[in-house]
């Protein structure tokens, strides 16, 4: 009996299967881009103003040395 299962276990993982055409995951990348501007879009309606004063006195601290 453990030969029979044996054999069918080995049929069933080793057996060479045909090549398919890998497309790639074009929901999932679709997915990641419309979350990541989503995040982007809200991050920056929230914080918009704070980030434009952090970014200008970043950069005047820069050109005043």
């Amino acid at each position: 009996m453990s030969l029979l299962l044996t054999r069918l276990f080995l049929m069933l993982v080793v057996k060479p299967r045909p090549a398919r055409k890998e497309r790639g995951d074009v929901p999932g990348w679709v997915l990641i881009t419309v979350m990541t501007a989503g995040l982007v879009v809200a991050i920056w309606g929230v914080a918009g103003r704070q980030l434009q004063d952090m970014l200008e006195n970043a950069l005047d601290s820069v050109s005043n040395k």
